[in-house]
């Protein structure tokens, strides 16, 4: 199956989803009990919240510097020297962590994450045709899954070790894993064309002329409301998702009272129910009904999360079936959501456009951390009343361009 699934891809998609397991598999083993980590060694709501937020407005910082330094240094080594320090050094640090301000420290490191992120954006897209980046993302989002099977790992870890000592145990392991993915990535990929053109311009122009580029891409990206549109929508939908993965978690241990080892077998059946998914409903989607299907993916997801509100303590018939609702949602979403996103954006332009998006969508999500922490206070049902109306937004955006359209045909008439 791994061999049908990779043989279609050619160049760098190939060599960058290759390595990709390496850090999926051990980001989905931690990423589980980060936040119950940090609550088991002292920090409470609030504070939780706080590092959340530090490390999004460092990624703020972060997505405004990517573009010229993914232009200046190269799509390559932009990616392999900034990941080997905002993962490679961080997942370290993140492993050591003893109280609020080793936290702080590990997510102002982690938060420089958004230079690989970019880098690696145009890395993967730049030598891939546009008809076949669906295709891409497709499989980006099954490694994604396959790497959430491993979840439940994590789970074990923590049974027998215990929650701090299991966690820095799999920090350790996502150092090792993850620096062995950066440096087999690099070694497997070559510089892009359109890398080695914005090297030579980015020098010959120098930081000044460079830094106007960038206020001319801003005006073209504030100007253009159809890639308006779809940023909002990609906005939106990263927003619930760092609500989701800082307050999951905690809501299903601290509210729901679920055990600690049954919350790792929740993103392994997420796992199982999105390849299900893709292999059963996405081949019978059709291609021009790539808006409907993400409307229909943010209405599923809507709907899991009504269920995690209404759902009792130890309630577990409920947030198994918002999972599998969560799951089937997010993989006929998330796929053509990335393919709309990268076919709106100029190759010329990809590195600069992709770090405006990133920015805005920071400065968006930068507070949810600590708007989420007072409202998990308030009621730890709140945060996920936040997330059901980002996607009752993200629905009513994109029927906007139909409900237009009509509009205008009835006025014209």
């Amino acid at each position: 199956m791994a061999r049908q699934w990779f043989g279609r891809l050619k160049g760098n998609s190939r060599g960058c989803l290759l390595f990709e397991p390496l850090f999926l598999i051990p980001y989905s083993m931690f990423a589980t009990y980060a936040t119950v980590y940090m609550y088991d060694l002292g920090l409470n709501e609030t504070q939780i919240g706080w590092v959340t937020s530090i490390g999004l407005a460092v990624q703020v910082f972060a997505s405004f510097i990517s573009g010229y330094l993914t232009d200046r240094m190269g799509r390559k080594p932009a990616l392999l020297i900034s990941d080997i320090f905002s993962w490679s050094v961080g997942t370290l640090l993140w492993a050591v962590s003893q109280n609020f301000w080793f936290f702080v420290l590990a997510a102002f490191v982690n938060g420089f994450q958004r230079v690989p992120h970019t880098a690696f954006y145009c890395l993967l897209v730049e030598g891939t045709e546009a008809k076949d980046r669906t295709y891409v993302f497709t499989l980006l989002q099954i490694i994604g899954v396959v790497g959430g099977l491993f979840a439940p790992l994590g789970g074990l870890i923590v049974y027998h070790y215990g929650l701090v000592p299991g966690m820095r145990i799999m920090y350790v392991l996502a150092f090792v894993l993850m620096t062995t993915q950066f440096i087999g990535r690099h070694l497997m990929t070559e510089e892009t064309e359109i890398g080695y053109r914005k090297m030579r311009e980015t020098r010959e122009l120098g930081l000044k002329k460079s830094l106007k580029d960038y206020s001319l891409a801003i005006r073209m990206t504030l100007t253009n409301p159809g890639l308006l549109l779809i940023f909002g929508v990609y906005i939106l939908f990263n927003f619930q998702l760092t609500l989701k993965g800082t307050y999951l978690s905690l809501y299903m241990a601290d509210y729901l009272k679920l055990d600690n080892g049954m919350i790792s077998m929740f993103p392994a059946i997420s796992s199982v129910i999105m390849l299900l998914t893709l292999w059963l409903l996405m081949p019978r989607i059709p291609e021009k009904y790539t808006n409907r299907a993400m409307g229909w993916g943010f209405l599923l997801a809507l709907a899991s999360n009504v269920l995690l509100i209404v759902s009792p303590p130890e309630g577990l018939f409920w947030v198994s079936v918002s999972t599998i609702l969560a799951a089937v949602g997010t993989m006929i979403s998330a796929p053509y959501l990335e393919t709309v996103v990268a076919n709106a954006i100029d190759d010329d332009q990809r590195a600069k456009i992709f770090s405006i998006l990133s920015v805005l969508l920071l400065l968006v999500i930068t507070p949810s951390g600590i708007i989420g922490g007072w409202a998990y206070k308030v009621d730890p049902r709140l945060p996920f009343w936040l997330m059901i109306a980002a996607f009752a937004a993200s629905i009513l955006l994109l029927a906007y361009p139909a409900y237009k359209a009509k509009r205008d045909n009835t006025y014209s008439a």
